[in-house]
Order: structure tokens, then C-alpha cells, then sequence
């Protein structure tokens, strides 16, 4: 897995889980470290996922308590990759590519954890995260748009993030 395949989002959270690792003592990066890491962005995947019925305080919680049970390493310097995590990023990765997608993006990690076979993986699933859900938000966050750019990620639905909508706004009793 190339690093600058990852949209800029997804490397952010990928160097977030990084130092979360390092921060608790952790030998490897392990799958819970890059949920965490996700979930805590503040421009994040929490919509998407609330968007497709997962409870996001729940499965936040999964990645905490996955976090606790792992082993610490004093005296720890470097981190490495983990193998479950290895094997969820090769996962997103075949996702981009089967989406025409140029860059690996977030929630395609996401989509990679739910037909995963790891404990946190079922931890997920028991907050709501389902596949066929998962890829309806998917799909209708990206409009059919495929993430042909490191900032796509960054760039989606901003029409919500910068304007207000004022027919959503007005109130629903006013009649003419």
C-alpha cells in the first residue's frame, strides 16, 4: 500500500493512529488505533456513519475498549504497521480500485472493516456498521463521484459546510 494513495483525510488519521500508538505504548498500529483516529477528526466519517445508522458513541466506545486490551511495550521508540491493518488498508485499497477511485479514501477503510473477521470488526457491527448501509451513505455522499484527488474527502458536500440552507431553515407552518 502506497502512503500517497491515501486521501490527505485518511493520511491525517493514519498519523493520528500513529501517535495514539506510540502515545499508549503499542508495538503496532492495530486497527483500533485508526477508527479511533477516525472517529475523533473533526470533518471526519461520524456524518457518513450516522447517515448509515451506526451508533457512532458505541462504536467509538468498540475502539476504546479494543484499545485497552492491547499489549504495551516499554521503552517502545517506533511503531509499526500491524497485520490486521495491513490487511483492512489492502482491503480499502481494492475497494478504490473497484470504485475507479484514484485515491484510497476513509470510509473506504470502514467499508474494508465491516466483512472483516477481527474482534473489532463484530464490535462494529453489533453499533449498526453494515455494509449495505455503509455504501448507500457512500454512495450518496459522493453524488457518483469517484476520489480522483488527495482532498476529495475534504471537498465533499461543502455547499452544507459553508452556506446555510434556508428552506430547511424557514418554518414549516408558514402557508400562503
Amino acid at each position: 500500500m502506497r502512503l500517497d494513495k491515501l486521501t490527505t483525510k485518511f493520511q491525517q488519521a493514519l498519523s493520528e493512529a500513529q501517535t495514539l500508538a506510540l502515545g499508549q505504548d503499542h508495538a503496532y498500529i492495530e486497527p483500533a488505533h485508526l477508527l479511533a483516529a477516525l472517529l475523533r477528526q473533526p470533518d471526519g466519517p461520524k456524518a457518513l456513519l450516522q447517515r448509515a445508522g451506526v451508533n457512532v458513541a458505541a462504536l467509538a466506545q468498540a475502539a476504546d475498549e479494543a484499545l485497552a486490551k492491547l499489549p504495551s511495550v516499554q521503552g517502545q521508540e517506533q511503531v509499526q504497521v500491524g497485520r490486521d491493518t495491513v490487511s483492512l488498508l489492502q482491503a480499502a485499497e481494492k475497494e478504490a480500485i473497484k470504485r475507479g477511485d484514484q485515491y484510497v479514501a476513509s470510509e473506504l477503510f470502514l467499508l474494508a472493516l465491516t466483512d472483516s473477521k477481527i474482534a473489532l470488526a463484530d464490535a462494529a457491527r453489533k453499533a449498526g456498521l453494515h455494509r449495505s448501509a455503509l455504501q448507500a451513505a457512500i454512495d450518496a455522499v459522493r453524488g457518483g463521484q469517484s476520489v480522483d484527488s488527495p482532498e476529495a474527502e475534504g471537498q465533499r458536500e461543502a455547499l452544507k459546510k459553508y452556506t446555510l440552507d434556508l428552506t430547511e431553515r424557514a418554518p414549516a407552518s408558514s402557508t400562503r
